[in-house]
């Protein structure tokens, strides 16, 4: 089993930097103020009990966003993948899709669901569900035509093609679909609270920002950045379990930058 533990002297850089801000930052900045105002404006925000209920809202956005998007990212993966007319049909209308920036979205998302974490949730998939997708889709059409004509040779079930063959292609994309994604859903989830202003720390941050509070601002800007280490962790943890084998010659790697774009790397057959 591969193990991916944290190195927490990583932080150490960002600690050097906090304390040379307190140090010397300047007293009482309405734009950057030191670290121990941003202390002081996250109590101002707990005492208005907004802490609690925005940090919920905007963590349940992100989880479930990731849910449904590795859900469907899959799925259309595996359909595009697996069958050269869908992938025919399906990818002008996709690749139209995924040109369209999510915060676009918004208003059209407001008409079909109104102001409420329905919205937030469907934009935010629509925004993270493509490195998913691609990474899926590509892993799927690289299988070796030689491995499923061994299976039927085998005469193996299907669901043992699924188990032996299907789920150790795809697994590692999926994983690595799901890291790209996840920085994506609290940037996507953040944008539109703020142009929403619902519940959500971008809500928070969008209205202390508006009455020039900038110690609150800096100390939700850190909460976000608390959200998405948590769930990166998560993540890595649940990669190093499921990943109980490693890569060999042969296999599909796909690179989370192109995944971006839509490139694949070819695979390696050394």
């Amino acid at each position: 089993m591969r193990r991916m533990p944290f190195d927490w002297r990583g932080l150490v850089p960002i600690l050097g930097v906090l304390a040379l801000w307190q140090v010397l930052g300047p007293e009482r900045s309405p734009f950057l103020p030191r670290p121990t105002e941003w202390w002081t404006g996250a109590l101002s925000i707990i005492r208005k009990d907004d802490l609690a209920g925005a940090f919920l809202a905007s963590l349940e956005t992100i989880v479930s966003a990731m849910i449904f998007a590795t859900l469907a990212g899959t799925a259309g993966g595996l359909l595009i993948g697996g069958s050269a007319l869908a992938r025919r049909m399906l990818t002008p209308s996709l690749e139209f899709i995924r040109a369209i920036p999510a915060a676009a979205m918004v208003p059209i998302g407001v008409l079909l669901f109104g102001y409420d974490g329905r919205m937030k949730t469907a934009i935010v998939v629509i925004g993270i569900v493509w490195p998913i997708l691609l990474n899926v889709s590509a892993a799927v059409a690289r299988i070796h035509p030689v491995l499923m004509d061994v299976a039927a040779s085998l005469r193996m079930t299907r669901v043992a093609r699924v188990v032996k063959i299907l789920l150790p292609s795809i697994v590692p994309a999926i994983l690595l679909g799901v890291r790209v994604a996840l920085p994506l859903a609290v940037v996507i989830t953040l944008v539109v609270e703020m142009l929403t202003s619902i519940s959500g720390l971008g809500g928070l941050m969008i209205g202390a920002q508006r009455d020039y509070k900038a110690g609150q601002v800096f100390a939700l800007l850190v909460m976000v950045g608390a959200i998405g280490l948590g769930l990166n962790l998560l993540l890595a943890w649940l990669e190093a379990h499921l990943m109980r084998y490693r890569t060999a010659p042969g296999q599909i790697h796909i690179a989370a930058g192109d995944a971006m774009t839509g490139g694949l790397l070819e695979a390696d057959t050394e």
